[in-house]
């Protein structure tokens, strides 16, 4: 008791704590809660007690109803039928499954379709999506949003008091509609003139218009861009996307405000898919916390090896963790593949164990809860080749649920013996970081790109990467987020800023943060408007670098950084700076006319620091040694963890997960104490530690 009370100490001590603690939704002593989505309208209202009373013996604590239910809500315009989900609540209460509540808008009726048509979406070609897929509604319709708006109101009035219900997803997997119907270009004008005050002028100078004879004399005027046209007017095509993605959130505030009326004591989420370049995700205030959808094995093998294309990407469940965890601290997985799927290009087996890694993943980041997608397998339509928990029988159990399985029989064995969520080793939480992130910086560099082999989401993902091998808790956040709370901030390729982020920036610094700038910060506004000042100059006081020029390379003919005498490969992006004198260099140029100077500085400012990256690397290895040389001088010690290893702490356990092509083998901390697994961990295998005796 005495070890753990210092510990506990410790981890409160230091200067930088970790921000996610509790929730009033979830119990910390529950460690996660396991799902499973359950479509009854799918299956002979005979079959219903016996596939939930298996999902009970199976481990399950909750079950997932009437997200693509509408029809079967409101068979007619007006007449809701909800007797046949009483039976299914009934009967997932009896066998002591709590029910997660779905809003069905993802699948209008046909009644609707053929009624209403207007609500129909088109795309930037003029083709009208008909019924008989899904997300075919215009969130920008005013009938559609009506009707919709109607449905879940008498739906929330009816299930908003009941205790079996914990929860509500809205929608299903929302994404930024870049619709092209007449309703939506309405809504762009009206959002258009809220922007600019109604003033045509304003637009015209934030648009910058006079290029190429663009003047608009009215709103009316404005059509929506065309994403296809080279040349289309990028700082339209900015607000274009703003207004995209603010229509998703406007739609799903409302949903959550109507179901708000009528609930007690339940949570409302959405479950997104991770589009981090989108700029829904965190969008809409009202909801309770956030939730995604996330799969790992169709097809890509973006994994390590042979075995790769069975086990999936070693950070592709981490990322998401940490993108999403920060918005409010809470998160779910609401979707997670128990097995093969129906959609990706190839569609294999995933490796023995490979499941059960996905959950360990999912757990480790810090979720409160996990539902696969889905129980059963389908026996007709599109989703038909979509593994489940069981089969098409309904009895016989995958290899993924026996997978489910055993996670969950391992969660009910560590619940005694769990502590508070953040009940953290010291120098784990030392290391802790933060990515600044705003979709608007990848919209505007991705029309800009430069040169055809930049990659905004590659750049990032070099220093991702390197911070996880360093066994770093990483956390993906907005400007709207406290810079104080981290030790470290890296800040990548954030080109749109203005003065008031600059200030942030460096009273960060100031007051002892370490902020690390790279190449296309800064380097315009937020309309996305080259300032008239030299290149880079709106952070030039704060880095001490003034830029000289940028230097783009061939890919077949690139050059070399060199750092502490070795040499690192670059094309895409190279910024020539010129130091001020109590600037350290830490790179140069070897090559080109301009050998010799400076790729790369360091200044102390204030009681902190500013590393400023001005080149991106083609394998990001020098991004890992910049990364390298400063945890080593600010003094937090970090971990080596070879690509495919990651390792988290929550609840006083330390977690450490093989996506690797081989075994791996992981000293364990003095003092802890092997709960699950072993130190040699074999690919896709999973090893659980006690932080502390």
């Amino acid at each position: 008791m005495k070890k753990r009370l210092i510990s506990c100490l410790m981890c409160l001590a230091i200067s930088f704590p970790v921000i996610h603690g509790q929730n009033e939704w979830f119990k910390d002593k529950d460690l996660t809660l396991t799902g499973a989505y359950y479509y009854p309208e799918h299956w002979n209202e005979n079959e219903w007690e016996r596939d939930l009373k298996k999902m009970h013996e199976l481990g399950f604590e909750f079950t997932h109803f009437a997200e693509f239910a509408w029809a079967q809500l409101e068979p007619q315009e007006g007449v809701y039928d909800f007797s046949w989900l009483d039976k299914a609540v009934a009967l997932a209460d009896k066998y002591d499954l709590k029910v997660v509540m779905c809003t069905s808008t993802a699948t209008p009726p046909v009644w609707l379709s053929r009624k209403y048509p207007e609500i129909l979406l088109r795309d930037e070609q003029g083709n009208v999506m008909d019924h008989g897929a899904r997300q075919h509604a215009s969130f920008a319709s005013p009938t559609y949003r009506k009707l919709a708006f109607r449905m879940i109101e008498a739906l929330a009035k009816h299930y908003g008091n009941d205790s079996r219900i914990i929860g509500w997803q809205l929608d299903n997997e929302p994404a930024v509609q870049f619709d092209y119907g007449k309703e939506a270009l309405d809504g762009f004008r009206r959002f258009l003139r809220k922007k600019y005050q109604d003033d045509i002028r304003k637009l015209n100078e934030a648009w910058g218009t006079a290029f190429w004879s663009q003047t608009y004399s009215s709103f009316d005027e404005i059509n929506l861009p065309q994403f296809s046209l080279m040349f289309m007017n990028h700082h339209q095509i900015l607000d274009y996307r703003r207004f995209a993605a603010l229509q998703t959130n406007e739609f799903l505030d409302e949903q959550c405000r109507l179901i708000k009326k009528y609930a007690r004591n339940q949570w409302v989420t959405t479950n997104y898919i991770p589009d981090y370049d989108k700029g829904h995700i965190g969008g809409s205030k009202t909801l309770d916390f956030m939730s995604y959808t996330r799969y790992m094995v169709y097809g890509d093998n973006e994994g390590i090896g042979r075995r790769g294309f069975r086990i999936g990407n070693p950070l592709r469940i981490a990322m998401a963790n940490d993108f999403f965890r920060p918005i409010t601290g809470t998160y779910g997985v609401m979707e997670l593949q128990p097995g093969q799927v129906n959609w990706g290009s190839i569609n294999p087996q995933p490796y023995p164990g490979a499941v059960r890694l996905w959950l360990w993943s999912v757990f480790a980041g810090g979720s409160d809860f996990i539902c696969t997608y889905r129980f059963r397998q389908p026996l007709y339509g599109t989703e038909q080749y979509h593994y489940g928990i069981v089969g098409t029988d309904g009895v016989t159990v995958t290899s993924g649920g026996y997978e489910y399985e055993q996670f969950m029989q391992e969660i009910r064995g560590l619940r005694p013996v769990a502590r508070e969520r953040e009940v953290k080793p010291a120098d784990y939480v030392k290391r802790t970081t933060a990515i600044l992130w705003n979709p608007e910086n990848y919209w505007s560099i991705d029309r800009q790109k430069q040169n055809r082999t930049w990659d905004t989401f590659k750049h990032v993902d070099k220093y991702y990467r390197a911070l996880k091998s360093y066994g770093a808790p990483v956390d993906f956040i907005s400007e709207e987020k406290d810079f104080s709370r981290y030790p470290v901030l890296v800040v990548p390729a954030y080109q749109l800023a203005d003065e008031a982020l600059v200030k942030r920036w460096k009273e960060y610094v100031m007051e002892g943060g370490n902020l690390v700038l790279t190449c296309r910060t800064a380097q315009k506004d937020r309309m996305g408007r080259l300032p008239e000042a030299p290149f880079g100059s709106m952070i030039s006081e704060l880095t001490g670098d003034k830029i000289e020029f940028y230097d783009l390379l061939l890919p077949d003919l690139p050059g070399t950084v060199r750092m502490d005498d070795c040499d690192y490969n670059w094309n895409t992006w190279g910024e020539i700076l010129m130091p001020q004198s109590d600037n350290e260099v830490w790179a140069t140029y070897t090559q080109e006319f301009y050998e010799g100077k400076p790729a790369v500085t360091f200044r102390k400012l204030g009681k902190g620091t500013v590393t400023y990256v001005g080149v991106d690397t083609t394998d990001g290895t020098l991004e890992r040694k910049v990364l390298d040389k400063l945890y080593a001088r600010l003094g937090i010690s970090v971990m080596n963890l070879p690509y495919g290893v990651t390792m988290e702490y929550r609840n006083g356990f330390g977690i450490v997960l093989n996506y690797a092509d081989r075994p791996y083998h992981f000293e364990l901390p003095q003092g802890s104490k092997v709960l699950i697994g072993s130190q040699d961990i074999p690919t896709a295998g999973v090893l659980v530690f006690s932080v502390d005796e």
